[in-house]
């Protein structure tokens, strides 16, 4: 089993080691799968031939946050589990559609018999999307392209997600006031989704939704969003990630600025400083998916499908994985968990 993880991580990706590593369980990956670092290519490095008659799969992000190291592993787990697979794990590194794109072109040129993938953008994606299907079995994870044809989506049900985020904002907020949503890609279908459910979970409540703002999945530009929103909007009552890398924005924004306690933050996932700012009482809380269950099925219902066997898949090609809301009161428990399933 071999593992190539493909990470073109931009400069401004320098997030707090200590609690990558408590989230990560990061440690050297002797296990039996190497990782390849990455180069200055935006494309995929060639693969090194397999040991053995192996299976050659990939797993493609839609961009490059600490929230798909977690997946990794999970993708690092299957194939060490199956021992006959190897997975490439390509983080497209400027989040755009055409990136992605070519990863993926570069992925069928070299003969992968399964890709699973966050689209970047499902609508403009789909032809491409379809195309990929021709020559592959694709399946997506995390973010759907539900018009592609796509055999599967693995990853969490996103409106509920967004309802869930919703029902945190009210309790953060029994009075009202105004918010603000920050996202990468509002086009994304997981974007969409989440948003719409905080909508709907919002509706008859007098919490007002002023904006959405994106930031193109630029980390620098996430968190100047939150910290222009505080300007532009004084009388701003909460701020909200949608993305991973959004809550740990958000949060050092509200800190530069003064404002911890006086803006309620709530977000989706544990990217480093997520989980610092829900103990010390400036983060609310953060609805958390499980990336590394949706990195493992995918290998394991990609190796299935190379060998023709379909009965992994479920009858309305949703294989949904629950979330969670995250509190002060449960983090400790949640991040203990989560680093014994991730071997730290």
């Amino acid at each position: 089993m071999t593992t190539q993880f493909m990470f073109r991580r931009p400069a401004t990706l320098g997030a707090a080691a200590l609690t990558l590593m408590l989230l990560a369980g990061c440690h050297n990956d002797s296990n039996g799968g190497g990782t390849t670092g990455a180069g200055s290519s935006t494309a995929p490095a060639a693969t090194p031939a397999a040991s053995g008659d192996h299976t050659q799969l990939a797993f493609v992000t839609n961009n490059p946050s600490d929230y798909w190291t977690i997946c990794r592993k999970g993708t690092e787990a299957a194939a060490k589990d199956l021992k006959n697979v190897d997975v490439q794990f390509i983080m497209p590194s400027d989040g755009s559609a055409a990136t992605q794109t070519q990863d993926v072109n570069d992925l069928l040129a070299k003969g992968v018999k399964g890709i699973a993938i966050s689209p970047v953008d499902p609508t403009n994606e789909t032809p491409f999307l379809n195309t990929v299907a021709s020559k592959t079995n694709l399946i997506t994870s995390d973010s759907d392209a539900a018009k592609s044809n796509r055999l599967c989506y693995i990853g969490t049900d996103n409106h509920a997600a967004g309802v869930m985020a919703g029902g945190l904002i009210n309790k953060a907020l029994p009075q009202g006031g105004k918010i603000m949503l920050f996202v990468g890609k509002a086009d994304a279908q997981n974007a969409k989704d989440r948003i719409s459910g905080i909508q709907d979970a919002l509706k008859g409540t007098k919490v007002q939704i002023v904006a959405v703002r994106t930031d193109d999945t630029d980390h620098t530009a996430a968190k100047k969003n939150a910290a222009d929103a505080l300007v532009s909007t004084p009388d701003l009552a909460a701020e909200v990630g949608i993305w991973s890398y959004n809550g740990p924005a958000i949060y050092n924004a509200v800190k530069e600025a003064g404002k911890s306690g006086k803006i309620k933050i709530i977000c989706f996932d544990t990217d480093p400083g997520t989980p610092e700012g829900i103990q010390d009482g400036t983060i609310d809380a953060t609805v958390v998916q499980d990336p590394y269950t949706f990195g493992y099925k995918s290998v394991q219902l990609l190796a299935a499908l190379a060998k023709g066997d379909k009965s992994g898949i479920p009858a309305n090609k949703l294989m949904i994985i629950p979330n969670e809301a995250i509190t002060k009161d449960n983090l400790a428990d949640f991040l203990a968990k989560q680093k014994k399933k991730l071997g730290g």
